[in-house]
């Protein structure tokens, strides 16, 4: 070997086994490089002895146990529970030499070493220790076997007095030893990897004893969540429903009373058009582009004024009412949320005024008005056609006489309804149904005649002809001068002034007229647009419902995986149990035959 090792190494030496008949069993002797040589024993012993079945001290008997021997047991003792110890008291054969102190020697080494393997090492019983300690000389020994070998007597040779004795103790040592090698090797091995094994079992069983018992109660918890997630589904699913079959009727009340409050409204400002007409002022001239430039900035004051007071008269009360009715819903719609959401839910709701829309769209359903604001004498022939015989009448007395005639009252407005949009114009009829024959208009005038003369009686025409015969040509005179001095001043009153308020007179007529006839149209778009409001506002509340409904489901399905997930772990654990009881019992009946000493 080479002399630079240290004293940790280890040297393999190759001996043939028929030599020596223990190692035919796979027997491995090592040798230490001895206990007060080397300064590495912690590394040597972790290396090395772990695995040993037996230790054989071999100890000088001209001295005691020395301390370093003793170190090096204490540490193995440390790392090995209860190692199986021999100590051979060697070189017994000097004791021949002083007989009279053999046994007081032997005494004293006995005692020792049981106290050493008794009290110090605690690794036998105090009766079982005088079974490990033998006193032999291994040089006798040697030298006996070397003898035997060259086929020489065993007994030859320089020999001490009582070979025999230490001869046979040797050999009983060799026979316990071999006894022991075998049940010790066994015991060493596999009894703390026994211990530990059924420590590990027990140690397996308590885990899955309370795996069980946890995965019980989580199961039994996760069964009870999931009853709740699902009676939590099914009443806000019936929740919503009762909800939404309420808040559609909710929604038709409120529509069908905005819808009566804005045409109640709206007809009153049709009655009072008027007012707003007269509050218009603008510059104002009869020639036609000024004209056209005016009646444009009048339907948009008109529609101006008209929405600004519907507004003043509707808007708050609708917007309260549609208000009150989305903190309704909110309200209703709380206890189908997740705690986390029902803080929040008036953020899903922007608080805003709701802006109600008046589309009376004037420019439109005026655009047809045609004014007439020529001078017209109010004593003149056409004025008195017309109150002889009636409008329609004069309309027909007039077209007679005049073919060119056109009326600027002719145009007949046709109903609206709110779907149909714009109200559209009647087509004028035609000169054969419109014209009246001559012996109808004959008849008309024969009858207003009539009239007229049941209205003032006989005695006017007495009066009239005796102020004929009294005054003559001067009555005539005066009226004729009366009726010029009354043409005169209406002629000089129409004035631009004059003009404008018959346009405006003319307008407020016809106007009222058309809006008359987009009332219906006009609440029902009101109407639909705080439907379409309050359906818009639900509508976002049901979606988070909705999601409310989604996360319940998913927390359901979760909840069915951790359930059926919990039962397999229980199903798991109790398989796990049952083999490491099944293992715990191998155990017993192993330790019964090859650990506990036979009796």
């Amino acid at each position: 070997m080479d002399e630079s090792l240290d004293a940790g190494c280890l040297v393999r030496v190759f001996w043939p086994k028929t030599k020596c008949a223990l190692l035919r069993d796979d027997l491995v002797l090592m040798d230490s490089p001895g206990t007060d040589v080397t300064t590495q024993l912690d590394s040597w012993i972790d290396k090395f002895c772990l695995d040993a079945d037996v230790f054989v001290l071999v100890a000088n008997s001209e001295s005691t146990l020395m301390n370093t021997e003793k170190q090096f047991f204490h540490k193995v003792n440390e790392r090995l529970s209860k190692p199986n110890i021999f100590i051979l008291n060697n070189r017994w054969d000097a004791s021949a030499n002083e007989p009279e102190y053999m046994e007081d020697v032997r005494k004293q080494h006995t005692d020792r070493c049981v106290n050493f393997l008794v009290e110090e090492l605690k690794v036998v019983d105090r009766d079982q220790a005088p079974s490990h300690i033998f006193f032999i000389s291994a040089k006798e020994v040697l030298n006996s076997r070397m003898q035997r070998a060259q086929g020489m007597p065993e007994t030859g040779g320089a020999l001490a007095e009582g070979f025999q004795e230490r001869l046979k103790e040797f050999q009983s040592f060799e026979r316990r030893f071999e006894e022991c090698i075998s049940q010790s090797a066994v015991k060493t091995k596999f009894e703390q990897h026994t211990i530990r094994a059924k420590q590990i079992t027990e140690k397996v069983k308590t885990i899955m004893d309370a795996i069980n018992i946890e995965a019980a109660e989580k199961r039994v918890a996760a069964l009870e969540d999931r009853e709740y997630q699902m009676d939590r589904l099914e009443f806000v699913k019936n929740q919503l429903n009762l909800l939404i079959e309420e808040i559609k009727k909710r929604i038709k009340a409120i529509s069908d009373d905005v819808e009566s409050k804005v045409s109640i409204a709206m007809g009153e400002e049709i009655n009072r058009l008027h007012v707003i007409v007269d509050e218009f002022h603008a510059d104002f001239h009869p020639s036609p582009q000024v004209l056209k430039i005016y009646k444009s900035d009048l339907l948009a004051h008109v529609e101006h004024g008209m929405g600004k007071n519907l507004a003043f008269r509707c808007s708050n009360a609708i917007n309260a009412s549609v208000q009150s009715s989305q903190e309704y819903m909110m309200e209703s719609m709380v206890p189908l949320l997740p705690s986390t959401a029902q803080s929040q839910i008036h953020m899903m709701v922007p608080n805003r005024t709701f802006d109600l829309s008046y589309d009376l769209n004037c420019a439109a359903i005026c655009s047809d008005f045609q004014e007439n604001i020529e001078f017209q004498f109010s004593l003149g022939w056409k004025a008195l056609v017309h109150r002889y015989l009636g409008s329609v009448n004069a309309q027909k007395a007039l077209r007679l006489v005049d073919p060119n005639f056109q009326n600027s009252r002719s145009v007949v407005p046709v109903a609206q309804t709110p779907s149909s949009g714009p109200p559209s114009i009647a087509v004028p009829p035609s000169n054969e149904t419109a014209l009246m024959t001559q012996e109808d208009l004959m008849i008309a005038m024969a009858t207003n005649l009539a009239s007229l003369t049941s209205r003032t009686s006989m005695s006017v025409i007495v009066v009239g002809g005796v102020m004929w015969k009294t005054i003559g040509w001067r009555i005539i005179a005066l009226s004729v001068s009366l009726y010029g001095l009354l043409y005169l001043y209406e002629r000089l009153t129409w004035t631009t002034r004059a003009k404008e308020r018959a346009l405006k007179r003319q307008f407020v007529e016809f106007a009222s007229e058309k809006l008359q006839l987009i009332v219906s149209f006009t609440s029902a778009s009101c109407s639909h647009q705080v439907q379409q409001e309050m359906a818009t506002t639900f509508a976002r509340l049901c979606q988070q419902v909705d999601q409310t409904e989604k996360d319940l489901e998913a927390n359901i399905c979760t909840l069915t995986a951790n359930i059926d997930q919990l039962e397999t772990v229980q199903s798991s654990s109790k398989t796990l149990r049952h083999k490491a009881t099944e293992l715990e019992v191998q155990l017993e009946e192993f330790t019964k035959q090859y650990l506990e000493p036979q009796q």
